[in-house]
């Protein structure tokens, strides 16, 4: 049961759990050099995506996942080329970006393990199907 002097906002609700499990995860892959959402963006970025695919995939705003993108691209880790379009910016994942994820994998399995054994798996399960519905709902109502 909530304390009396919860928030009823739902986005600070969120936000204050995301932190605290974004922490956990950052914690987890320290050892690999990376951090959850640099980590993220790698991962879905093995597939070559547009700049503007990855950021939807991601749910982040094209201005926001450029600045993530930057540190990786310096790191060798990413690789950026001109689409077919040649206003479009491909990523892919290099050689040694494939490694760091190698590195980093079991180090998130550790941190995904973690977070399901404190939630249980039907929690987790429940949480991960709100969390979808949310999402599906959000992106429903900003379609034209």
């Amino acid at each position: 049961m909530p304390a009396a002097d919860a928030s009823p906002c739902t986005c600070f609700r969120l936000r204050r759990a995301a932190r605290q499990v974004t922490q956990l995860y950052d914690q987890a892959l320290a050892p690999s050099g990376l951090g959850v959402n640099q980590y993220s963006i790698l991962r879905h970025a093995r597939t070559p995506r547009t700049l503007g695919e990855l950021a939807a995939r991601l749910g982040m705003d094209r201005t926001t996942l450029t600045r993530n993108v930057q540190p990786l691209l310096r790191a060798g880790w990413l690789d950026e080329a001109r689409g077919a379009d040649p206003r479009q910016r491909v990523l892919s994942v290099t050689a040694a970006g494939r490694a760091c994820l190698e590195t980093a994998r079991p180090l998130w399995r550790r941190a995904q393990q973690r977070v399901d054994a404190l939630l249980g798996a039907a929690i987790r399960d429940r949480l991960h199907a709100d969390l979808d519905a949310l999402d599906a709902a959000l992106s429903a109502e900003r379609q034209p």
